[in-house]
């Protein structure tokens, strides 16, 4: 059969349901009621989320620990389990699988992914991680009782990093893949022993036995398809083609098809598995021809396998498929869930969904405290028995198990209807965004902008309050203003003289996330389920800024787009260590330009740029946008012998005053426009929500002395650079955003920036032994974050503030519940 694709359009979707609820509606009146009902029930409790999209999870709740990346159902469906694998505490849930009560919850050091009941439901298998093992439990009295591990290696730095599992109780034997080694290893689960280890080439996501048990399939997460082993021989017998960043599998109970989802590609594939080929191509996003933003990574059949349930983790919503008919599928509706649904699974009339973030954000009244003792504080994988608990942005968002009625014909119609609305991109926002005529933001893609040049300087770290604090035009706390104008005076008058912006958000939680997010839009599923690990001290790379090619996005970065658009570019600094990271940037980078460093000074980097600079300008071959990294407002926490905090963001803050002011005085003034942000805003708090940070815009197009309160996001920033440079969007985040049009005049204004000189010494050093800079001393300080940054924060307000001095609890309040007034923007901190 040759490969089909099955696309999802919005008309072809609602002419399907009207047709589909004509036919079965008995009381049309009645039908209409209750479809109204439930919609109405579900959005007059919408969740909105700052970047634009909402959440409307139906169904009944169960609490879970921080980012649940796996549910199983036991043989005989008596249990439940999951394995929950945050940032914060990560644990193993046992749950009754008809009733859905936790009866257990075992405190794990380290988990990821890998789940699997014996046939007898005695034992619970789960990977155990960076700890190089297979915990595994005994199930007595739905208890979980540790047994001997499964030893496969010495714990991290050993890297081996096991994945998904599977059983095969008749043999013995148990099946495991490997992300860091990329290996397949085969167990005896008696003996406790490895037996066997089979190369695979590349990252794999997990494994699946056929139902005679003879032959295994093992997706490929960093190798686009799915490779089929002979148990046997343990020979690989094939390999099929996917898509990008094949993750979940799901097998028909006869073995004849296996579903494939491609969590970088928008994408399920439907496999033959006798033909060894893809008959069909499922695409799970809201509308045709999407660029990437669905991200499927759980699937799920109905017990009469003829419909498929798709978890579109960052659509938050399940994609519902008619699979009757093989190779003929066609779609059904959606399903709202919580937010980031990593898993999916389908229980007789019910339907169970892990929402790896949970419903919503909340304050956190017990933020992280200066004052207090490391030892009585919450942090990493094995607090003590009597620390208080430390909320932290990259584990504060606890996950959930959604359990959902199988809809109706007219609840789906309803649900579908709710995704929709949750949704706030569209097909067309992809040619035509918002903003106004004669403005120099262009609203269709394509259309010239008087604006020629765009130089776009990525920073680090810092909220809106640490920075702008004390700025009495905007919406800041200066009780949280750690580094006010006398330490950022360049900042200040940037925001004075041009756009003061109090309302702009980034989208990621840390800088892993962060770099993706702010030169692509998008942090794919291998990013958002791997950062967590290492970020809670458990080990793992920093690898997130081009250095492997499983968490580079389908399409590439904004680089890669401007090379297929025939736009040039150059990088100072960004995805390039001692050589650019990635292929793209090979010949577009200045090789003098050092990267991330925190004792070389971001001022001696400005004196190399413009050095640069001036030698394209003056050739005529400047490049239409140009990506510069100034990082040390990161600061080095209070290391002996590198700069202070204050000494590293003042340096930082010259450098972009001096950056700007030679744009200023340059010929291409009026031309240019220059947008700087940071990448996340993780370490410090913020009056509003954590996820607030200074943005800022100048240019001779810029308008001048202008506060705009729009909230704004990293993916709105982007939309507008790519708006002037005529590039598409990236993904449907930078789709669906508001460009930054408000920040705009019809008409330039040629006057100069000049920059403020420094108020504090920029050299300055530590030099105080105490207990910050023992600390300090221990970090690595090589990569951004590839330290313990609740530590890191807190000893950076310690150091600017005094040992004596208390930091307030930041507030998480990224999300607002909505009721009647669909367009309120007040904030529930406090609930």
């Amino acid at each position: 059969m040759a490969q089909r694709t099955t696309l999802l359009s919005v008309v072809s979707f609602l002419l399907l349901s009207f047709l589909i609820i004509s036919c079965h509606r008995t009381s049309s009146k009645t039908s209409s009621a209750d479809e109204a009902a439930v919609y109405q029930k579900l959005a007059a409790a919408r969740v909105q989320l700052p970047n634009g999209w909402a959440l409307t999870p139906p169904g009944q709740s169960v609490n879970l620990d921080d980012l649940p990346l796996n549910l199983v159902v036991s043989p005989s469906k008596k249990y439940l389990a999951v394995t929950n694998n945050g940032q914060s505490t990560q644990s193993i849930t046992l749950l009754d699988a008809q009733t859905q009560q936790v009866l257990d919850t075992a405190k794990v050091s380290k988990a990821y992914l890998g789940l699997a009941f014996s046939a007898d439901e005695k034992r619970l298998y789960a990977s155990g991680g960076n700890d190089n093992k297979i915990l595994v439990y005994t199930i007595d009295n739905g208890q979980l009782m540790p047994d001997e591990p499964i030893l496969l290696a010495k714990p991290w730095p050993v890297k081996l990093s096991p994945t998904g599992l599977c059983v095969d109780d008749a043999k013995n034997r148990l099946y495991i893949v490997t992300k860091e080694d990329s290996a397949l290893y085969v167990a005896d689960t008696q003996t406790k022993k490895t037996l066997n280890r089979i190369n695979l080439g590349k990252a794999a996501y997990t494994c699946l036995l056929s139902p005679d048990k003879n032959e295994l399939f093992v997706s490929l997460w960093g190798g686009s398809g799915v490779l089929v082993i002979n148990t046997n021989t343990l020979a690989i017998t094939a390999k099929i083609a996917t898509n990008k960043n094949p993750n979940d599998l799901l097998l028909t109970h006869d073995g004849k098809y296996l579903f494939v989802a491609n969590g970088n590609d928008n994408t399920v594939a439907l496999i033959d598995v006798a033909k060894r080929q893809v008959i069909e191509t499922l695409t799970t996003s809201l509308f045709p021809n999407a660029p990437v933003g669905t991200t499927p990574n759980g699937l799920a059949l109905s017990d009469d396998e003829n419909t498929l349930y798709i978890a579109n983790a960052d659509n938050n919503c399940l994609a519902v498929f008619d699979v009757t008919r093989k190779g003929h599928s066609h779609s059904s509706g959606f399903i709202p869930t919580g937010w980031y649904p990593t898993s999916v699974k389908v229980l007789g009339s019910k339907i169970l969904v892990t929402n790896g973030k949970g419903f919503s954000s909340k304050a956190n009244p017990k933020g992280p405290n200066p004052v207090r003792s490391r030892a009585s504080q919450q942090v990493g994988p094995n607090p003590q028995a009597n620390a208080g608990p430390v909320q932290y942005i990259a584990g504060l968002f606890k996950g959930t198990l959604s359990i959902i009625d199988v809809p109706t014909v007219n609840v789906l119609a309803a649900y579908s209807r709710l995704v929709y609305a949750n949704t706030p991109y569209t097909k067309s926002k992809e040619q035509r965004a918002e903003g106004e005529a004669g403005n120099p933001i262009p609203m269709r893609v394509g259309d010239k902008s008087p604006i020629k040049y765009v130089f776009y300087i990525i920073k680090e770290n810092r909220t809106y309050d640490q920075v702008l604090g004390d700025m009495s035009e905007g919406n800041g706390d200066p009780a949280l203003c750690l580094f006010p104008q006398k330490i950022t005076p360049n900042q200040h008058a940037l925001a004075k003289q041009f756009v003061l912006l109090d309302n702009f958000y980034v989208d990621a939680e840390v800088s892993a996330d962060g770099h993706n997010w702010s030169s692509a839009a998008y942090a794919n599923d291998y990013v958002e389920k791997n950062w967590v690990t290492s970020y809670g001290g458990r080990g793992g790379t920093y690898d997130y800024e081009g250095q492997k090619e499983i968490a580079h996005p389908r399409d590439g970065f904004i680089w890669d787009h401007c090379q297929r658009a025939g736009i040039s570019f150059r990088s100072y600094g960004w995805f390039v260590d001692n050589k650019p990271n990635i292929k793209v940037l090979e010949g577009h980078n200045c090789p003098d330009f050092k990267g991330f460093d925190l004792a070389y000074q971001d001022t001696r980097r400005e004196e190399v740029w413009e050095k640069d600079f001036d030698q394209l300008l003056a050739a005529g071959t400047l490049p239409k946008l140009n990506t510069v990294r100034f990082g040390n407002d990161h600061t080095s926490g209070a290391r002996v012998g590198l700069p202070t905090p204050e000494a590293a963001v003042a340096d930082n803050d010259l450098a972009v005053g001096r950056f700007v002011e030679h744009i200023a005085k340059s010929p291409i003034w009026k031309e240019s426009v220059v947008f700087i942000l940071e990448d996340d805003a993780q370490n410090g708090p913020d009056h509003v929500d954590a996820h607030r940070s200074i943005a800022f815009v100048a240019g001779g197009f810029v308008k001048r002395g202008y506060v705009d309160h729009t909230m704004y996001s990293t993916s709105g920033l982007l939309r507008t650079m790519e708006l002037i440079l005529g590039l598409k969007p990236m993904s449907q985040y930078d789709a669906a955003a508001t460009p930054m049009w408000r920040c705009f005049a019809k008409t330039a204004d040629s006057s100069p920036y000049v920059a403020q000189a420094a108020e504090v010494d920029i050299s300055e050093k530590n030099v105080a032994v105490n207990s910050n800079s023992r600390r300090s001393s221990q970090f690595n300080l090589s990569r951004p974050d590839d330290i313990d940054d609740l530590v890191f924060s807190e000893i950076v307000w310690q150091t600017v503030r005094g040992s004596k001095s208390t930091m307030p609890a930041p507030r998480r309040g990224a999300f607002v519940r909505l009721g009647k007034k669909v367009d309120d923007d007040d904030d529930d901190d406090d609930d």
